[in-house]
């Protein structure tokens, strides 16, 4: 597959830039300025294009330019340009009016479903929220491990919702009636149907991931051992039929009614499971390992991941590295380097001192980024 890459991106009312257009050639770009100024913004652009909330989780409000005094976001858009090979593709997004609650899409001019942005954009990133996603919740870690999934089966983000959303209406039925059995047996195939769905998603990405990472050998960043901890992705990587997969949950979330209704949330599912991630030299949770080890390892199951899709049959994987640099020491800061250009790939890396990224000298594009805009470096 030839690598894709973005050679422009256009910014309009998007939070800090009023109006920002920049031109690229396809190798990585780095973003250095002080903290504040607008880095992470260009990052989180780039992340609108693809379905989600972008990097940040924002609501679409939160991201369009403010005045002082103002107290909704304008309007705003993004537009960039793909270029594959000899082919290039215009792509846009945005919100035509301030305060929309949805977003419009547009490729080559002409509105799409968003589902439509994968076929010509993927996206792996990592981001300072993501230092404790060892210490946090599971949530976190689902959360981040889906967008994994996402990134090699798009289709993986609208089981996701079709799930949430069929388990919110389970929800206000038990908990707030009426608790009618046979619109509880519906939502229960829904949720059975997008939940078996997901879990074998999920199965699927551990187990490339799990032979990425074997395959990678000795490397600055360490290796991991992962697995799923939930029941429905333990059955689908044990090979167990869809049918039965989704026939046990079924019955698993009608015998949990009234437990659900008591406790106010689904207490079975998928939406329960959670990611284990080992040391594999030291054979420690990576919750015990030290903030240093814990990013490597996090990084190195982005860059896994990164890796394997850069093989498929499918856009090549632009990377978002936010403030990544700055909490390597200088051996995994080259590594880092060297395995972006040798796999390929276009990344946008961030971080407040441009001495960061001596390393990527005429390998990269650089930019200085201040409360004016974006000036090329070198």
């Amino acid at each position: 597959m030839t690598a894709s890459a973005l050679t422009r991106i256009a910014l309009r009312d998007f939070r800090s830039y009023a109006d920002a257009e920049v031109t690229l050639d396809g190798r990585p770009v780095w973003l250095a300025g002080a903290n504040g100024a607008g880095k992470t913004n260009l990052l989180e652009a780039v992340s609108f294009l693809i379905p989600g909330r972008g990097l940040r989780g924002s609501a679409l409000a939160e991201v369009g330019r403010r005045m002082p005094g103002e107290t909704t976001g304008r309007a705003w858009a993004v537009a960039v340009t793909v270029s594959a090979g000899d082919d290039e593709t215009r792509l846009g997004t945005g919100v035509e009016q301030a305060g929309a609650a949805r977003r419009v899409v547009r490729v080559e001019g002409e509105p799409a479903p968003p589902g439509r942005l994968a076929e010509h954009i993927r996206q792996v990133w990592l981001t300072p929220a993501q230092d404790r996603l060892f210490l946090e919740g599971a949530s976190d870690r689902r959360r981040f491990y889906d967008r994994l999934v996402f990134a090699a089966e798009p289709m993986h983000a609208a089981h996701v919702q079709a799930y949430e959303k069929a388990q919110r209406e389970r929800m206000r039925l038990l908990t707030d009636g009426p608790a009618d059995p046979a619109w509880l047996d519906a939502l229960e195939a829904q949720l059975a149907d997008a939940g078996t769905l997901m879990a074998e998603a999920r199965a699927r990405t551990l187990a490339a991931l799990a032979d990425e990472i074997a395959t990678r050998g000795e490397r600055p960043f360490p290796q991991a051992r992962l697995s799923l901890t939930g029941d429905w992705e333990r059955m689908a990587a044990e090979g167990r039929a869809s049918a039965e997969i989704q026939a046990l949950l079924a019955q698993a979330l009608k015998q949990a009614r009234d437990r659900d209704a008591a406790a106010g949330r689904a207490l079975t599912g998928p939406h329960r499971g959670d990611l284990s991630v080992i040391h594999a030299e030291k054979d420690r949770p990576a919750a015990e390992c030290s903030t240093g080890e814990q990013k490597a390892l996090i990084l190195n199951l982005v860059l896994a991941q990164a890796a394997r899709l850069a093989r498929a049959d499918a856009p090549s994987p632009i990377l978002l590295l936010d403030e990544v640099a700055a909490h390597l020491d200088a051996r995994r800061r080259a590594a880092l380097f060297d395995e972006i250009e040798a796999l390929g790939l276009q990344a946008f890396l961030t971080g407040t001192d441009e001495m960061l990224f001596d390393g990527l000298a005429g390998r990269a594009q650089g930019f200085r980024v201040d409360g004016s805009g974006l000036a090329r470096v070198g």
